[in-house]
């Protein structure tokens, strides 16, 4: 009897051992292999796919946050026969998860209705358009329309403090290249 209680205890402290290493040794997949999983692809390769989809050209903003990424990924969404079809480019940081940013692109005469009553502030960008900056889930938004596309500019309210409204302006103003 003290002997299977002793091989009881020593298969439990070895079960124990290695199932605490294998959970240290256990890491996530990385981001270069999750996000295609989910639909992402290179930024050039959705693109492509939504200017091919549309018969059009999109401009993107020139500059980005003042923030660290380590990924960016683009996706282009073809559901519903046109009217949820929509481009996201998203910017990440696999250390600092406040670090992200994403640019949604959709047609306008598909455009999220934005209320101007949730407007934060509204600004005028530089090429006469106005643009309504909000928050949303967790979000500052920059939303504007130009060349036929609405335009949604995200950051993280966790990087408030280095992301300003003014600094989304003028990341909407590079599209004017």
């Amino acid at each position: 009897m003290t002997r299977s209680i002793s091989l009881l205890l020593i298969s439990f402290c070895l079960l124990f051992f290695l199932t605490i290493y294998a959970t240290a040794n256990d890491k996530p997949e990385p981001y270069e292999e999750i996000y295609p999983k989910i639909g992402y692809k290179t930024v050039e390769d959705a693109l492509d796919d939504f200017e091919q989809h549309f018969k059009q050209k999109l401009k993107l903003p020139l500059r980005v946050p003042p923030i660290s990424f380590t990924h960016h990924f683009g996706m282009f969404s073809d559901l519903d026969g046109d009217i949820n079809d929509s481009f996201e480019v998203m910017f990440i940081n696999e250390k600092l998860s406040e670090n992200h940013y994403k640019i949604y692109v959709r047609p306008i005469k598909n455009r999220i209705p934005i209320s101007e009553k949730y407007a934060l502030k509204t600004f005028e960008l530089k090429n006469g358009i106005v643009a309504n900056y909000m928050t949303i889930s967790g979000f500052n938004v920059l939303v504007f329309e130009r060349d036929d596309w609405q335009y949604m500019l995200n950051i993280s309210k966790r990087v408030s403090d280095k992301v300003t409204p003014e600094t989304l302006v003028d990341i909407a103003n590079s599209i004017d290249y």
